[in-house]
């Protein structure tokens, strides 16, 4: 173990680094941070209705397996890399080494502002999912105002978080360790559920139906369905797998990082993709009231009060609650370590705060700067149109995390394919393959990019008769201004100052004084 520290250490002192955060954890606490960020107890849930409305069954039981074989092709492509690069600055550090600056710069701040996003969307859907359960043993809770208790459990549940990341960096990595058996366990609990609690259940043949509930085209025929609205089913599982960029984030604290980080980031995926299919099917399996469930807009608690006792479908709202916590909690690990990693860089205004460590080796000032900017950014949440208890605004805030991180996932992808046989490739390795499978993940991901900013009703289109503001889809809106807003800060000043990734080492491993 002391080798494999050692040979870590100057890994990293070897790409420009000091070893200042603590190298406490293992490979499998490595994959569970990733593992606990993708959480099949969170996305599978809080994002069912989207495959529901926009194809029905067939959404999920096709487009779950296929969209998670193009998402576990990007993974083998970023674990390529970390092998490569393993520091905490991640997919920004792979960008600025295979390109320039410019590349790391907005690599970086999409990275960031996405791991921010989903941070925030990620505490808030446990938040609801929290509201639900306590509701259930609780009339006036139940009918208490749902934004703003909601946004009072996000505000608890954030903080939470921070505190966990600050005090103990150990219990963190045991922390990562419990929330993949709990997502094991709890996941294949709620299976079990619904195969021995309902007392009849859908046949094979369901999972093949198709509903559109969009608004889009003549019913599930026609191009319109194929073409568009299936495809706003598949975002289901681009949602859901997502955020497995962990691994390299948290590689500088993480014993032979160059395989186990890039091993970690591909597992991850690949263990979650086969959980998360069965756990969608057995909710198909048990969603026999389809007029329940089209009722409440495809929402998947619906599935669980038609079909189940109060007591066994409290416990499944349990389960998931539990689940996004420990998601919740990896996240804020993640982000920080970005956080960090931009900061050291100098990147971000304020560094000089932001890049340091506790005694614990810890950065507690990246923690909860990050945090704050969680809680600020969901404000909107707190605000819901005339006639609704949907906060339409927050929701660009989903859309930003994703489209951001899969953005940021691009461009040192598309670097690696232009580097072509320049690239020195780490321990993992993917040979002559990737080109194949570099050039499939960037066209995958320009693809779910432009089918996540499309409108997803027709009364979100402007020009329809029908046009209101509160089906707008605004993450094109969103998106647009913070790439706007990189690229003004880029032109207009981090160009003259910004050279990409800082040595805080010289050649002979000791500290450098950084201006």
């Amino acid at each position: 173990m002391a080798q494999a520290l050692d040979d870590d250490a100057k890994r990293l002192a070897e790409l420009g680094y000091k070893q200042e955060l603590a190298r406490t954890w293992s490979g499998f606490s490595n994959f569970a941070i990733s593992f606990s960020i993708i959480s099949i107890l969170a996305g599978c849930f809080t994002t069912f209705s989207q495959a529901w409305n926009n194809g029905g069954p067939l959404a999920i039981s096709l487009g779950w397996p296929l969209i998670s074989a193009f998402i576990l092709i990007i993974g083998f492509c970023m674990a390529e890399l970390v092998s490569a690069y393993p520091t905490a600055g991640g997919i920004y550090w792979w960008a600025a080494k295979l390109g320039r600056p410019v590349h790391g710069w907005f690599t970086g701040w999409l990275n960031l502002i996405g791991l921010i996003a989903v941070t925030a969307s990620v505490d808030y859907g446990c938040a609801t999912f929290l509201n639900i359960t306590i509701g259930r043993f609780s009339d006036s809770w139940a009918n208490g105002n749902a934004l703003h208790q909601t946004f009072l459990l996000f505000a608890i549940v954030l903080v939470l978080h921070a505190l966990i990341n600050i005090f103990s960096h150990r219990l963190i990595s045991l922390l990562q360790n419990v929330s993949v058996w709990w997502h094991v366990f709890g996941a294949a609990a709620v299976v079990l559920i619904l195969i021995f609690g309902p007392s009849k259940h859908q046949s094979v043949g369901f999972l093949f139906e198709t509903f559109n509930h969009s608004g889009f085209g003549e019913g599930e025929s026609g191009p319109a369905f194929w073409l568009y609205v299936l495809p706003l089913g598949f975002l289901l599982t681009q949602y859901t797998i997502t955020g497995f960029d962990a691994c390299a984030h948290v590689s500088e604290e993480t014993h032979g990082a160059a395989r186990s980080a890039a091993k970690g980031l591909w597992q991850s995926i690949f263990y979650s993709a086969i959980g998360g299919w069965v756990l969608l099917l057995s909710f198909l399996f048990a969603a026999t009231n389809v007029d329940a469930v089209d009722a409440e807009g495809g929402f998947v608690g619906a599935i669980f009060t038609s079909s189940l006792s109060s007591t066994l479908a409290t416990v499944i709202f349990g389960i998931s609650t539990v689940g996004q916590f420990f998601c919740g909690m990896s996240c804020v690990t993640s982000m920080s370590r970005m956080t960090y990693a931009f900061s050291r860089d100098g990147a971000v205004p304020g560094w000089r705060l932001w890049s340091k460590v506790d005694r614990n080796r810890t950065p507690v000032n990246a923690i909860i700067g990050g945090c704050g900017v969680a809680l600020l950014i969901t404000l909107p949440a707190l605000y819901a149109p005339e006639g609704t208890t949907t906060p339409v605004a927050f929701l660009a805030v989903v859309s930003i995390a994703v489209i951001g991180l899969y953005l940021a996932f691009l461009i040192p992808i598309w670097l690696r394919l232009r580097a072509g046989d320049s690239f020195q490739p780490g321990p993992w390795t993917l040979g002559r393959k990737y080109k194949a499978l570099s050039w499939i993940a960037v066209i995958e991901i320009a693809i779910i990019s432009i089918y996540f900013i499309l409108p997803i009703a027709p009364a979100g289109v402007p020009g329809n008769k029908d046009f209101a503001w509160t089906s707008v889809n605004y993450a094109p809106i969103a998106v647009g201004a913070v790439l706007v807003g990189i690229a003004l800060w880029w032109h207009l000043s981090a160009r003259h100052w910004f050279a990409g990734p800082r040595r805080t080492v010289d050649d002979a491993g000791d500290r450098e004084p950084v201006a």
